[in-house]
């Protein structure tokens, strides 16, 4: 992998970087490069545009030489600078959590069609939080909601918090340790999850950058890859406001296993597909007391 000498401009550096991740046959460089440079030199892509010939010194020719090594090896973008942007929102990362990723957005457009009082107070449950960033981008798009975050991994809870008071949440959202919703008494008026659905068996040939990089505990759904589901279609439905809605992101070809689960627990379910067609997300919703 390259070194830069510090002399290097700024500019120069981002078209390097570009040539050496083409090289090493990374199909996102371009992008990559950029957020790597802004990263590692500290700056904007307003500094680029305006500032590109300054050169980019000792400390960033350091930093963007160990950036590289690391994206070379196989190591996500989002890894290497420790944060990515959810629902246009920043989200800090950990070991312990999932990168969020832009098919979950369809969890969060599926909550908010709900067609519920953006100005009420719902009450939120998001199981297996990770990163939080479902929960905090729904407590952003309904002010006076209240959220609760489980996770079975303490250092997820712990990057949950920190993504709640980085956006402003905080006040209305509590994390706490826990298997599912086994333990909780309610009532919720949502529940949401992205719960780990790989099929054990297909988890060692997923793409390098997830299976090395991810947690185990956030992709491995068992042997058939329902086995979140079933945990929490046995437990939530008894948590569920009268009227109340459970929303989870499902894989390409879980649609008619959860429709099943679905109906055996008692609830109506409405399929949500994402950007490329897939089925995405299962809203399902309890009987409204008469």
């Amino acid at each position: 992998m390259i070194a830069l000498p510090p002399e290097t401009s700024r500019i120069a550096a981002r078209a390097r970087t570009v040539d050496a991740l083409l090289a090493h046959g990374i199909e996102t460089a371009a992008l990559d490069a950029r957020i790597l440079v802004e990263e590692a030199l500290g700056v904007t892509a307003t500094d680029l545009a305006l500032r590109g010939a300054e050169p980019i010194g000792p400390a960033g020719a350091a930093r963007l030489a160990a950036f590289l090594a690391r994206r070379a090896a196989g190591e996500p973008v989002a890894r290497i600078i420790g944060a990515w942007e959810f629902w246009g929102l920043p989200f800090g990362l950990s070991p312990d959590t999932l990168v969020p990723r832009p098919d979950t957005e369809t969890l969060v457009e599926a909550a908010l069609g709900l067609g519920l009082d953006p100005g009420a107070a719902h009450r939120l449950l998001d199981l297996g939080t990770g990163s939080g960033c479902i929960l905090v981008a729904l407590l952003t798009e309904w002010p006076r909601a209240q959220g609760l975050g489980l996770d079975r991994s303490h250092g997820a809870l712990l990057t949950a918090r920190a993504n709640a008071a980085r956006n402003g949440v905080a006040d209305r959202a509590v994390v706490a340790v826990g298997d599912w919703a086994g333990a909780l008494k309610g009532p919720f008026d949502v529940v949401v999850a992205n719960p780990p659905y790989i099929a054990s068996g297909v988890v060692a040939g997923l793409d390098g950058e997830v299976r090395d990089h991810d947690p185990l505990l956030a992709l491995d759904g068992g042997p058939d890859g329902l086995d979140a589901y079933r945990a929490i279609l046995a437990q939530v439905p008894r948590l569920l406001a009268p009227g109340g809605h459970l929303l989870v992101e499902i894989g390409y070809d879980q649609e008619e296993a959860l429709r099943a689960l679905a109906a055996a627990h008692g609830l109506a379910a409405t399929v949500h597909r994402d950007l490329a067609g897939h089925p995405r997300v299962v809203a399902m919703r309890a009987a409204i007391a008469t």
